[in-house]
């Protein structure tokens, strides 16, 4: 009965991805799993496919879940969706952590309800055994730094600084080098390119917005979204009103839109409930595939 019962439930999430697609006007792909280095042949091969469909469209909405990964391998991907459309859209119906957060940075648009989150753009790297946080990392011993310059540092630390592997050190600093510069590249070209005139400030409200009044505050984001001080945790949730009202990032609330959300929370719910079951730790789906 298993292969009647997953053929029906294909049928049910093409429909409601089908719908989905209508209602948006765009490419819907739904993506689960961590952000590795294995995902960029599979995720090219995957777009590649979606557009050799008949049906053309220039904008691609990306339903993302996700507990984040390499930064590394979020510019691939954000180089293949953009090589083939001119519009890419995210929708966060549950979370989207570290890397899944820069993805997310990429789009010209965010789309997230009152229970969705986005977290610290903190990159993971790794160690040659498990990914761990890059900027965690980079705190910690800055910490110990901190406190060896007063005269604060105990034994046991001081032997913890000096085993240090100062190759992985770097490889830490360059990981989150790489994240501000993304943001700042990705917030600038797409997220910004229609923030034309002041909305908020009073001061400036109706003036234009230079250039580089649009990098300073891409890099304002890029620097609170990696700042461990504010969040204090790398699995921090960072839910709609801090994105907008702290960060002050542009997003789409869909939590009142009748007809949206439901589209969202009835596709996304199933396919979920579907990858709990077969257990998968990575997930593709587009009208072409599952």
């Amino acid at each position: 009965m298993k292969p009647i019962f997953d053929s029906t439930l294909h049928e049910i999430l093409n429909e409601r991805l089908d719908k989905l697609e209508k209602h948006l006007h765009a490419d819907v792909i739904f993506y689960y799993g961590p952000i590795a280095d294995s995902l960029e042949k599979p995720f090219r091969d995957f777009i590649e496919d979606l557009k050799s469909d008949e049906i053309k469209n220039d904008t691609l909405c990306i339903m993302l879940n996700t507990p984040g990964g390499s930064a590394e391998t979020v510019e691939k991907l954000v180089k293949i969706t953009r090589h083939h459309y001119k519009e890419v859209f995210f929708i966060i119906p549950d979370s989207a952590y570290s890397a899944g957060t820069i993805f997310c940075m990429s789009g010209d648009k965010i789309f997230m309800d009152y229970s969705s989150s986005l977290g610290p753009i903190d990159p993971q790297v790794f160690n040659g055994t498990t990914w761990v946080p890059a900027l965690g990392y980079l705190d910690k011993v800055e910490e110990l730094i901190e406190k060896s310059i007063n005269n604060r540092l105990s034994q046991a630390e001081l032997v913890m600084l000096t085993q240090q592997d100062l190759a992985m050190l770097r490889r830490h600093e360059q990981a989150r080098d790489l994240t501000v510069a993304l943001l700042k590249e990705w917030l600038v070209k797409y997220k910004f390119k229609n923030w034309n005139f002041h909305r908020t400030n009073p001061l400036k409200k109706g003036q234009p917005v230079t250039q580089d009044e649009k990098e300073k505050r891409a890099t304002e984001i890029a620097r609170d979204l990696g700042n461990n001080k504010i969040w204090h945790s790398h699995g921090r949730s960072i839910g709609l009103f801090a994105l907008k009202n702290i960060l002050k990032l542009e997003i789409e609330d869909y939590s009142n839109d009748l007809i949206l959300k439901p589209l969202i929370r009835q596709y996304n719910d199933l396919i979920c409930q579907y990858i709990l079951r077969s257990g998968s730790e990575v997930f593709l789906h587009s009208r072409k595939f599952i």
